[in-house]
């Protein structure tokens, strides 16, 4: 039995269909069950619906094989303890900082709010400069409107949010893109059919290039 972590969110559409070119279908529709863990029509995968900030996590304690989350959420998460394969190719967009358009940022040490409080420390540690790092979890264009924060970092994908707000990006921290992870136990033990799953989705990803 293998078992994929993934999560529910605008990026479920392509990752089942990535899935289903990969002979992986679910039982039932992901989009709509409020179960957990849904088998596979083939009856030897299970998928585990999951918030995308924990698929690193149950990767890679075993809990499950396999994941598939944003690279945003690995390089939060910062662990040598996963192998990452593959580039989906799939949820793209940027992580960027923002700020309410025609302000310019202060001088001295700046109030950053964000979810990613990793990120945005070693983003503005390499340029020298000093933050304070608020964690938000969503709303986070509010911020700096209301004088919470100076800027933001956030993704960023059409940039219709931001404007919406009175906000505008500023600068790229990188790119975003879904991607596959495997926990390094199971790549050894489960070594031929995870390496067989991978080729597939490389060809399904190959193919809609």
């Amino acid at each position: 039995m293998l078992t994929i972590a993934t999560s529910k969110g605008r990026t479920l559409k392509h990752t089942l269909s990535l899935l289903a070119e990969a002979g992986i279908e679910p039982s039932e529709d992901l989009s709509k069950t409020r179960k957990l863990i849904v088998p596979s029509v083939c009856g030897n995968v299970n998928l585990v619906l999951i918030r995308a900030t924990d698929v690193p996590t149950f990767v890679e304690y075993g809990a499950a094989d396999i994941g598939i989350t944003g690279k945003d959420t690995l390089a939060e998460h910062n662990s040598d303890n996963l192998y990452e394969p593959l580039d989906l190719n799939i949820g793209k967009c940027r992580l960027m900082t923002a700020i309410v358009t025609g302000r310019e940022l202060p001088t001295g040490k700046l109030r950053v709010a964000s979810k990613y409080v990793s990120l945005s420390e070693q983003y503005f540690a390499k340029k020298g400069q000093q933050v304070e790092v608020i964690k938000l979890y969503g709303s986070m264009e509010l911020a700096p409107i209301v004088g919470l924060a100076d800027c933001i970092v956030d993704l960023v994908d059409t940039g219709n949010t931001l404007k919406a707000n009175g906000m505008e990006p500023l600068d790229l921290i990188m790119d975003i893109s879904s991607r596959l992870v495997i926990n390094k136990a199971s790549m050894k033990m489960k070594h031929e059919r995870i390496k067989g799953l991978i080729k597939q989705l490389k060809i399904a990803v190959d193919n809609r290039r």
